[in-house]
């Protein structure tokens, strides 16, 4: 996998899988020995929920075990390093001007992991999320979706911010 995910992202992996190994996992494997006593198995609903919860929460952990030991590990805040001052880094707040829609639009640009399009956390490897890191407030971005399809986008303002953990990991 190797993907490129902060410090940050590494914790609240680590976090949840914790909670799913020392919390989840237990009070599962109780309801799957719980609705195995109400007998017959293959008319048993409440045993096969039970199950398809105990197979969900087990590949999750495996997926988070996996994330965890490939991960390649980022610096999301180059605050330090001078060549970066005014340009678009990880976590940052972005306004910009879309003019083929003739809409502006507020994103923050997140690790692969953390992705919520609908609060505006867009990936680092998405075709936005590429062409805005490292630009500047007035530079005109060309977003290329497809060989066929791309559009431009004005950066409008930069807002340096951190990750403060309100973008989600995302569920699959």
């Amino acid at each position: 996998m190797y993907d490129k995910l902060t410090k940050k992202d590494i914790a609240l992996m680590e976090a949840e899988l914790e909670d799913r190994r020392l919390n989840q996992r237990p009070k599962i494997i109780e309801e799957v020995k719980r609705t195995r006593e109400f007998g017959d198995l293959s008319e048993n609903y409440e045993y096969k929920a039970a199950k398809q919860a105990q197979r969900r929460n087990d590949s999750r952990m495996r997926y988070l075990e996996n994330m965890i030991k490939t991960a390649q590990i980022i610096d999301d805040g180059e605050e330090n390093d001078p060549s970066q001052i005014g340009r678009v880094k990880l976590y940052d707040r972005v306004t910009l001007y879309l003019p083929e829609d003739d809409e502006t639009m507020t994103i923050q640009i997140c690790s692969v992991v953390r992705v919520d399009p609908d609060a505006g956390f867009i990936s680092m490897e998405s075709p936005l999320g590429k062409a805005v890191l490292g630009a500047s407030v007035g530079d005109i971005v060309k977003v290329k979706v497809s060989d066929s399809y791309s559009y431009e986008a004005e950066v409008q303002a930069v807002e340096n911010a951190e990750d403060d953990g309100s973008a989600p990991l995302m569920q699959y």
